[in-house]
């Protein structure tokens, strides 16, 4: 120990020089490889068991950093970084934390070699801006909005979802999160993913999750007398109470006779009754050929106000949630109104059909409309931990096919941007002068790692010769001036071009791997010391090597 921490904290212990560095990279390195396995379509899953026994398996790295329970503070700084980028774009989390590891290894070796760390970072920082450079050059326009090129957009979030789960939900989770992305994207407006509602129904399998043009309540009427399924309806959205309220301050009744006491109570009730009457003239003005209407209330509604709603042969679902009341309008239109008065038909919004499922003691009940603004995303499954991973993978999914709406670019996935980047900073360090071509040519091979992984995925244990295969196509194609993109099949184990597979990456994702990988990479790599204060009651902490 230092003798000037030693005088700040006796109880204090702290690691310099060479072993600092080497406990940072072993760390980084560890949690590398305990990812590793789950990258790509063909990666393997991993088993998350809480303390109370609940049981998840996933391979979605988001997921793995956020769950897993570390000790190590290098595992906790980079998970927290990764994970805030996972926040944004959604994807590249188990990429990330690959390059940083493989960043840390290489760089590693060169100072053992007696290169210092300061070259190595301003390498790092060179290639970092080249590589962003080249993916601007690399990044392929989209020009068709969902409407206009579904399929286009299936194939994107498909690249994304195959990662996160099996093949065939893949398929079918991705036409779901497209047309959700489709229903809320309003040209020229900032798509609001919290528009998009996701309900987990624990019933069937994860194969008979789908999409609901229209809203999903979880609760249903509170009167055995109401019609259960209702077609071209009226919807009135309000948040006004229909029942009786306690002051809001501490008041008293004082009546001396009982003919008062019973005055009284009928005042309070005609105020109820004169609001719930409004409706009813409300629905009998507008429902003249049949249609149904429905009052889905914000407040509670007593009993006798049920019933006399029931008798119209209404529906009504009274304690809705806030966050549905804005969903509501967007997906029904209308107005959510906070008073009756001025009541008018202009206020009602329209649904093709409202019915209720009951589903054991749980009621829920589906507003389908024509063109919503809003939608709901229902997931099923027979268990938690399978709802839960469809769940993750809905939500990254959506941002997938969000992250190319807004970007308007899409880039070669299946590990051919990867080796690209590679070859063109093998081109680019004939123009790098001094020692930053070691850190320059380090960064290209460090991006290799997600070829090389996707390559071991398949199967295959030639994943340096695959490699060389693929660097040679690229310098092939690009000498010939094609417009080829080649990368790993990991369906038939062997290379293909990314374009005709149609495998697709996020533009946003691909920026933040670099980004984040490159900054987390050289800020570890510059900490020469790291240091825990003792507990000041005694023995000093120890720092895991």
């Amino acid at each position: 120990m230092s003798s000037s921490l030693g005088l700040l904290n006796p109880n204090a212990a702290n690691v310099k020089g060479t072993t600092a560095r080497s406990v940072i990279t072993n760390a980084a390195r560890g949690l590398a490889e305990t990812v590793q396995t789950n990258l790509g379509p063909k990666g393997t899953l991993k088993m998350l068991v809480s303390g109370a026994g609940d049981i998840k398996l996933t391979k979605d790295g988001h997921v793995l950093l956020d769950e897993m329970q570390f000790q190590h503070p290098i595992p906790q700084m980079i998970a927290r970084a990764v994970n805030a980028q996972d926040e944004v774009s959604g994807d590249g989390t188990t990429s990330t934390v690959l390059v940083i590891g493989e960043l840390l290894r290489l760089a590693d070796h060169y100072i053992r070699d007696g290169v210092h760390v300061r070259s190595i970072v301003e390498g790092y920082n060179l290639a970092k801006e080249e590589v962003l450079k080249f993916l601007d050059n690399y990044r392929r326009p989209v020009t068709q909005l969902p409407s206009e090129n579904r399929e286009f957009y299936v194939r994107t979030a498909y690249s994304s979802l195959n990662t996160k789960v099996t093949s065939s939900l893949a398929s079918q989770l991705s036409e779901i999160v497209v047309d959700a992305v489709n229903c809320i994207y309003r040209p020229g407006e900032l798509i609001d993913l919290h528009m998009v509602e996701i309900m987990a129904m624990q019933h069937k399998l994860d194969t008979d999750t789908k999409y609901i043009p229209g809203l999903v309540l979880d609760h249903g009427t509170r009167h055995p007398d109401m019609p259960k399924r209702l077609d071209n309806c009226f919807i009135l959205t309000c948040n006004v109470s229909l029942e009786y309220e306690k002051t809001e301050v501490n008041a008293e009744w004082l009546y001396d006779n009982a003919q008062l006491k019973d005055k009284m109570m009928r005042a309070e009730r005609k105020v109820v009754d004169d609001n719930t009457r409004k409706i009813i003239e409300l629905k009998r003005e507008v429902c003249k050929n049949g249609e149904g209407f429905v009052v889905i209330n914000q407040k509670g509604i007593d009993p006798l106000s049920l019933d006399m709603m029931a008798k119209e042969g209404m529906m009504a679902m009274r304690r809705a949630k806030k966050r549905n009341m804005e969903r509501l309008v967007l997906a029904c239109g209308g107005v959510a109104v906070n008073s009756l008065d001025g009541l008018s038909p202009s206020d009602l919004g329209r649904a093709v059909s409202v019915y209720e499922h009951i589903l054991g003691e749980e009621k829920y009940t589906f507003v389908e409309a024509v063109n919503p603004k809003s939608c709901t995303i229902l997931i099923k499954g027979p268990n938690k931990h399978t709802m839960a991973q469809v769940k993750e993978a809905v939500r990254d999914g959506l941002r997938s096919v969000r992250n190319t709406l807004e970007d308007q670019y899409v880039v070669p996935g299946a590990g051919a941007f990867e080796v690209a980047a590679q070859v063109h900073l093998d081109e680019f360090l004939e123009q790098a002068q001094g020692h930053v071509k070691i850190g320059v040519r380090a960064f290209g091979e460090a991006l290799t790692i997600i070829p090389r992984t996707l390559s071991s995925s398949t199967g295959r244990d030639d994943a340096a010769y695959m490699l060389i295969e693929l660097q040679e196509q690229h310098k092939s194609a690009k000498r010939k001036g094609l417009d080829e993109c080649p990368g790993v099949d990991v369906i038939g184990g062997g290379i293909a071009d990314a374009l005709v597979m149609q495998v697709w990456d996020s533009y946003s994702a691909k920026r933040n791997i670099v980004n984040t990988a490159a900054e987390v990479a050289c800020q570890l790599m510059l900490c020469d010391e790291i240091m825990k204060a003792g507990t000041g009651k005694g023995g000093r902490g120890r720092i895991q090597e």
